[in-house]
């Protein structure tokens, strides 16, 4: 513009001038408003107005925010991402430490049936190594004695009663006995006496060593006969009355 013009003209301030930049950009979105179809000449005339009230926007700062957002989405990605590696790995670590584990268990029980099997077979060595014991013979029965044979006479009388008294605790001797039945029967089994006071009494003295039924029966020796006539029978009950009375058989010399 002419400087004859604009000297008259006061002069623009630093406020003015951007004022009248943004007026001259509204003006430029009004212009292309104003070349759509149908528009009336109020419209354009409105829409202008309010591109002059436009204010500058200040893109920067919306900018900045969005940056920020997007960096906070990507930290939370990373740490999730990092999380479930970590999360990973310890499992991992875990299985693999199982693994182990049981391996290590396995090992050992193998290692364990092995030194059983070796130890039973270092047995079976030894017992193979020792010789088999001979067989015990078999026990020889036990024969049994001979039964004693005694003669049936007043000899074998005689012994035989000694032996059953010996077996029976009983004291005499064979002069004992034999003394006194030579003095009460002259060695007759079957005497009887029919005169003395036993007689009398109705329990008349019998046998060998005339022994009456009571005294027979009551020193009776087990093993032996129930007959007073018996000759071996009536030598024993007279010794074990005789020991009970006397001491024994040896100590009579007389009637009993």
């Amino acid at each position: 513009m002419p400087k004859h013009l604009t000297s008259g003209l006061p002069r623009l301030s630093r406020t003015h001038k951007l004022s009248v930049a943004g007026v001259a950009t509204a003006g430029a979105a009004a212009l292309v408003f104003s070349i759509v179809p149908g528009a009336g000449a109020d419209q354009g005339t409105s829409q202008a107005t309010a591109v002059e009230n436009v204010k500058p926007v200040a893109f920067s700062a919306v900018d900045t925010s969005a940056k920020a957002q997007q960096a906070t989405i990507t930290q939370q990605a990373d740490n999730s991402a990092a999380k479930g590696k970590a999360e990973a790995a310890a499992k991992k670590a875990a299985a693999e430490k199982a693994a182990k584990a049981k391996a290590a268990a396995a090992a050992k029980a193998k290692a364990a049936k092995a030194r059983a099997a070796k130890a039973a077979a270092s047995r079976s060595e030894v017992r193979a190594a020792i010789p088999a014991a001979a067989p015990k013979p078999a026990a020889k029965p036990v024969a049994k004695p001979a039964a004693k044979v005694y003669p049936d006479n007043l000899d074998g009388w005689i012994r035989e009663s000694l032996d059953i008294m010996a077996k029976k605790g009983i004291p005499g001797s064979y002069e004992g006995i034999h003394r006194n039945i030579m003095r009460e029967s002259s060695g007759n089994p079957m005497a009887i006496n029919n005169w003395d006071i036993n007689a009398i009494n109705g329990t008349p003295s019998k046998g060998l060593l005339q022994v009456i039924q009571p005294t027979f029966n009551a020193y009776h020796v087990e093993g032996t006969s129930w007959n007073l006539y018996d000759p071996v029978a009536n030598i024993t009950a007279a010794c074990n009355y005789a020991a009970d009375r006397y001491g024994s058989m040896d100590n009579v010399n007389s009637a009993y």
